[in-house]
């Protein structure tokens, strides 16, 4: 039966919107070394007993304000090791401190520096061209959208334009991988260009290491083991997981808080993407065979890996700021070059730097995230930051372009990042990511939250469209698209991008709170009408082929709050790098449909109500994302 009755489309399009949104939109967020203030203009001398004083000073400080257990800093200069620190425990439970010659730590996507690595030997060799079609190395189909095909350079540069994947990125508990399964098992769809948009991907450095194991005829970490750490002189550092027999026991405890129990092992996958287990001695191994004469790379090739190595022939304005190598961010600081990566799991976090020119290098590892959000982060830059202030200072530019004012009007809007799930129910996750850029009567932009940041940061233009961060040293270049800003290039590999109106959590959620309402509303109508009808004496002889009707609606509506309850849960989760269970997502389909047949076929006053705010679940848009992260999770 259908309902004759006059509807409102203008509210049903707009909470078909809210769920489009909350169902297949975009979503991503990406995590690293924030901003500080400027750097000061006086040089401390670079000493054992000056660089051993500061850390002393600063590090035990931060990890008793943040709760975190334990940590470890190396530093390296020319080709010495020039301290090696570690504070606070390994294991809270048994007081074991951390030393940082034995104690291991999972540094997470610093691991990519060595995949990186193990690349650009075959490279060398010739057995990978960096710039030839990825999929002649494939043994199985890898679904692309888009021309020109993925090349390994695409792979290394985070922009073969692949969406984030995110679910079994790291599971608790000691497993295997079989990489060929993991990457070959529903790839991730590919939503730009290669080569246009970097957006961070670990499963692009999953392929990268596939094609180190096919090209070279060895598993992965054999291969990475046997030319990388080893040649390097990291004895105590694997990429395997489990971890060897031998190295188990020497591993940190992972803590949440350091008032927390040690959590389970990560297992991450796949594992070139951040699997390496290592001590903070054997990172200064590492960071010295690649400061010091080439040991792991030809001196042409470690050049190529530390260069920019996407141009503005892809990349458009973007190529203004900060740019990747291969394998290497541009972290340059108080205008002196500095390369490094950062890397997190969900307890340790850790980050390496080299500064090329200085013949130094300064590696800094934690076995826990602290009490608040961005603690790691903080102590992480106070380090980091502190340490390239102190002792290598500089200028960095300042403002002042005729026109800014002019610019930073069409930069006005709402960003999200290019790091995310386009195509899935995570898409959700933008919604609490999103950037907004406000212009000011100064011809400055006020980013809220500033790029990679948690706080609110003013932006001052210092060439046309690049903006460099007022009292800080982060760098934004702005690529337009038809006279409009159609991207936000931010640290070489992270891209913001204009987020649709019905991507926008301002008008999005507000809708999303409206159309719950509705159903909340619908659910309570009838057994509130019933009871009021009883209460009072006013019955209403109803057929019971419609009483029938109006209950199998109601249940409807039920099932559309659960849907909608369950995905925010599934999301919030997943964000976690929390797995859900499959029949969990498989019912949560399933209520989805139900709720949408259902609530979509209103005979009563009140039903239509409950179709309105339904009607979002049974937008295709929706429907099939929810499907399709259903069937890729089953069919793993």
């Amino acid at each position: 039966m259908s309902d004759t009755r006059p509807r409102r489309p203008g509210v049903v399009i707009a909470l078909v919107l809210v769920l489009t949104a909350l169902l297949a939109g975009c979503a991503g967020g990406a995590s690293t070394v924030t901003s500080a203030p400027a750097a000061p203009t006086s040089t401390a001398a670079l000493t054992r007993e000056d660089l051993d004083a500061w850390l002393d000073g600063v590090v035990p400080a931060g990890l008793d304000r943040a709760g975190i257990a334990g940590a470890a800093v190396t530093v390296v200069r020319d080709g010495q090791v020039l301290t090696s620190r570690g504070y606070g425990l390994a294991d809270t439970a048994t007081g074991a401190p951390v030393d940082p010659e034995r104690t291991l730590f999972r540094v997470g996507s610093v691991a990519k520096v060595f995949t990186a690595t193990a690349v650009l030997q075959l490279v060398e060799q010739g057995r990978i061209d960096l710039d030839a079609d990825v999929r002649r190395h494939l043994d199985f189909p890898l679904p692309l959208r888009f021309e020109p095909p993925v090349t390994m350079r695409h792979l290394l540069t985070h922009s073969a334009g692949f969406e984030e994947r995110i679910r079994g990125l790291i599971t608790l508990g000691e497993g295997t991988e079989d990489l060929r399964d993991h990457l070959a098992t529903d790839p991730p769809a590919q939503v730009f260009a290669p080569g246009t948009t970097p957006a961070y991907s670990n499963y692009g450095y999953g392929l990268a290491g596939y094609v180190v194991e096919r090209v070279s005829g060895m598993p992965f970490a054999d291969y990475v083991q046997r030319f990388v750490l080893d040649p390097a002189g990291m004895s105590s550092s694997t990429f395997a997981q489990p971890l060897p027999a031998p190295l188990r026991a020497r591993l940190s405890g992972a803590f949440p808080t350091v008032d927390a129990p040690a959590a389970p092992f990560e297992t991450v996958r796949p594992s070139p993407a951040g699997s390496l287990t290592a001590s903070a001695a054997d990172m200064a191994r590492f960071m010295i065979a690649e400061l010091g004469p080439p040991t792991l790379l030809a001196p042409a090739t470690r050049d190529l890996m530390r260069s920019p190595a996407l141009g503005a022939d892809t990349l458009g304005a973007l190529a203004e700021g900060p740019r990747t190598g291969l394998g290497l961010f541009d972290e340059s600081r108080n205008g002196r070059r500095i390369l490094g990566h950062g890397g997190d799991t969900q307890f340790f976090h850790s980050h390496l730097q080299l500064h090329p020119a200085e013949r130094t290098g300064i590696f800094v590892t934690m076995n826990g995230a602290g009490r608040g959000a961005t603690d790691s982060l903080e102590l992480r830059e106070t380090v980091l930051h502190g340490f390239a202030d102190r002792y290598f200072p500089g200028a960095p530019a300042v403002g002042g372009v005729p026109g800014s004012a002019e610019r930073a009007a069409q930069a006005q809007g709402t960003y999200e990042s290019a790091r995310a799930p386009f195509t899935t129910f995570l898409s959700a996750m933008n919604l609490g990511g999103q950037v907004t850029v406000t212009p000011r009567p100064d011809g400055t932009l006020l980013f809220a939250p500033g790029p990679l940041s948690a706080h609110p940061a003013v932006y001052r233009e210092v060439r046309p469209w690049v903006w460099q961060e007022a009292g800080g040293q982060r760098i934004v270049a702005m690529r337009l698209e038809q006279g409009r800003v159609a991207a936000l290039g931010v640290e070489g590999a992270f891209t913001l991008l204009p987020a649709p109106p019905e991507r926008r959590a301002a008008i999005v959620l507000p809708v999303l709170a409206g159309a719950v309402t509705v159903l909340l509303g619908a659910l309570v109508a009838w057994p509130v009408g019933a009871w009021l009808r009883r209460r009072y004496g006013r019955r209403v002889a109803v057929p019971r082929g419609e009483r029938l009707a109006l209950l199998a609606t109601w249940l409807g509506a039920v099932a559309a709050v659960v849907a909608i309850g369950g995905w925010v849960g599934a999301v919030l989760a997943i964000s976690g790098l929390v797995d859900v269970p499959t029949p969990v997502l498989a019912g949560l389909v399933g209520l989805q449909v139900l709720g949408s047949w259902r609530c979509c076929r209103p005979r009563w006053r009140w039903s239509s109500a409950c179709a309105a705010g339904s009607a979002p679940s049974a937008w295709p848009g929706g429907c099939w994302s929810s499907w399709r992260s259903w069937r890729s999770r089953a069919s793993r």
